[in-house]
């Protein structure tokens, strides 16, 4: 699964949770929970947390809306603009001569080119994977990519401007094609042209593989033209950081590959990394493989997997959020039998992890199958061949929810990597008395009932595991075809359960068929509920809105229509001013979007 911008301010998350962390002692004083106890008292206090609540709203959640697939938020769009007349004002201001002829071509001309190239350091940079804009801001790059293919595609106008006026100063051009400096600059321009083309959305998400090849070698191209271009002219200077910057990004991404996958370079004998596809369906791969002993990750992070066997390149590298938990969680001996109604009275089986053990012991990934590298890899699940696999990583923040009241989590289809290790992770928190988490919402829309086996076991043990403070419920949606009478999932751990205990039961789905629920079932569980057809996230969530205090997060992964929705949900009135001052929670939306950035 690929990763998309990000729709909320890193840099407030993370104040959010340093500062809320802090006051989390002196709740009495703080206008997020002074709520707690007047739901719906009206408090001037609150109005500057109102007020943040409504830039969010209008920075991140208002969108600019281009087809089914491409959304730009408030923030993307003043940021772009703000670029734009940035750029070409500085490129065409003071440009009258001595003869006070406006405009002079001479002026902007020249300008426009060495403009444009004083923005290609931090334009490689921002494409880059290990770079000092995230390390200083902390934001990942995947949501920095947005504003590497803006400022791109900007400098790309402003280069083609440079370009046209060299054109009609020098015309007839003739005589010029004897320099080096116009061969060079030529040929990087027309390099620029083919990589922005092949960079344009459809064709990535078509032919992302054609893209990713040519971007390389566009690039590569391109760089070296400009280099020898911009030598003439003594701004060289511009250029050669980027080969430094994007030389040190290989160089730190080469060396992780080597600590992380040492068993491949012959540090150390032992097992390599051999991973095992397995075919959850004929649209989804799960990858799983032994855990590096130095590779750590936290809840929401990717990694870049590279499988020479599978890819066309040997060192082709494709990210993919990690779907399991790094923690010790669930290594417990022994759990006390829940005590609630809740739970079915099923009790867990001592010591024994079951087949949900690579959620914890393993790195998984769930692989939506597309085109190119993903049908080649469903090709070797349907083989059952083990699959060598390099691991790079992990990449991006995880997002901090220790501070928040309520946490709603949305995900469609492999969404759940992503929603799941933040759901374990919460739970882990709250049992350690590190999160004030007292409600969570799990919301996971699938195509078919049979995907539940992908997180049946581990989704059982984790609700058994979660303390009695703590209330989850969990939404399981089906929006494919209704299905007939027909065992549910269940966990392998209850296979161990006493055989005294055969009770069963039905549940009845919303088209009038009976589905037959054992004991051992996810959905004899009774705050886990199927329903039949797509989720509606605006009633769901509004619903939580008004009886949640204190602060709320909205983590969604999932689909452009499914991010939609939650946006539209939580726009006003839901989170204006007025609300938040009357005693409704702060919201905060998360959105890891699926797509090719």
């Amino acid at each position: 699964m690929l990763r998309g911008w990000s729709n909320n301010s890193p840099w407030i998350s993370f104040l959010h949770s340093k500062f809320a962390g802090r006051r989390q002692m002196s709740n009495a004083s703080d206008p997020e929970h002074a709520s707690v106890h007047s739901r719906r008292a009206f408090s001037w206090r609150r109005i500057p947390l109102g007020l943040v609540n409504a830039y969010r709203v209008i920075s991140f959640r208002w969108t600019l809306e281009f087809g089914k697939s491409y959304t730009l938020n408030m923030a993307e769009v003043f940021v772009t603009i703000a670029y734009i007349i940035f750029l070409f004002v500085w490129a065409f201001i003071n440009t009258t001569d001595l003869e006070g002829h406006t405009l002079n071509i001479a002026y902007w001309c020249n300008r426009s080119g060495v403009l444009a190239a004083s923005q290609f350091p931090l334009i490689t940079a921002l494409g880059t994977k290990n770079n000092i804009v995230s390390l200083i801001t902390g934001i990942s790059y995947d949501k920095l990519n947005y504003v590497h293919r803006m400022m791109s595609r900007v400098v790309f106008i402003l280069l083609w401007v440079h370009t046209g006026s060299e054109i009609v100063r020098h015309a007839p051009f003739q005589p010029y094609f004897a320099r080096q400096w116009l061969i060079w600059g030529l040929i990087s321009m027309i390099a620029f042209t083919i990589l922005c083309i092949v960079s344009l959305r459809p064709i990535r998400a078509q032919a992302y593989e054609l893209f990713f090849y040519v971007h390389f070698a566009m690039a590569l191209i391109f760089l070296i033209g400009a280099y020898f271009h911009a030598q003439n002219f003594a701004f060289a200077f511009w250029i050669y950081p980027c080969f430094v910057i994007w030389g040190l990004d290989r160089l730190i991404r080469f060396l992780r590959l080597v600590v992380f996958n040492h068993s491949y370079f012959g540090f150390r004998s032992g097992s390599t990394m051999d991973a095992t596809a397995e075919l959850l369906s004929d649209d989804f791969v799960r990858l799983r493989f032994h855990r590096p002993s130095h590779f750590h990750w936290t809840p929401g992070q990717t990694a870049y997997l590279i499988m020479p066997s599978v890819s066309r390149l040997p060192f082709e590298a494709h990210p993919f959020t990690i779907a399991s938990f790094n923690s010790t969680l669930f290594d417990v001996p022994e759990e006390q039998k829940p005590t609630d109604e809740k739970y079915a009275e099923i009790s867990l089986a001592k010591g024994s992890l079951g087949s949900s053990a690579p959620f914890w012991k393993e790195l998984v990934f769930f692989i939506n199958v597309r085109e190119g590298f993903t049908t080649r890899l469903k090709d070797a699940a349907l083989k059952g061949d083990k699959v060598k696999v390099f691991v790079d990583g992990p990449y991006g923040p995880s997002p901090n929810l220790g501070s928040y009241d309520t946490s709603v989590l949305v995900a469609g289809g492999s969404g759940v990597s992503y929603t799941l290790p933040v759901l374990l992770d919460i739970i882990e928190r709250v049992r350690n008395g590190e999160s004030k988490c007292h409600r969570v919402v799990f919301i996971w829309s699938i195509r078919s009932v049979d995907h539940i086996h992908w997180i049946n076991d581990v989704l059982i043990r984790a609700l058994r595991l979660a303390p009695p403070s703590l209330s989850i419920s969990v939404h399981i949606h089906v929006t494919g075809v209704a299905t007939t009478t027909e065992t549910l999932p269940q966990s392998n751990d209850d296979a161990k359960l006493s055989r005294n205990d055969s009770r069963s039961g039905t549940l009845e789905l919303p088209d009038g068929e009976d589905m037959e629920v054992s004991n051992n079932s996810l959905f004899a569980i009774e705050s886990v509920k199927l329903a039949h057809g797509r989720p509606d996230l605006r009633a769901i969530l509004q619903d939580e809105v008004k009886v949640a205090t204190g602060r709320m997060s909205v983590s969604v992964c999932g689909s452009q229509s499914i991010v939609r929705s939650v946006r539209g949900a939580l726009r006003f009135p839901v989170s204006s001013p007025l609300s938040v001052a009357n005693g409704g929670p702060s919201v905060t939306l998360h959105i890891e979007s699926f797509g090719y950035a």
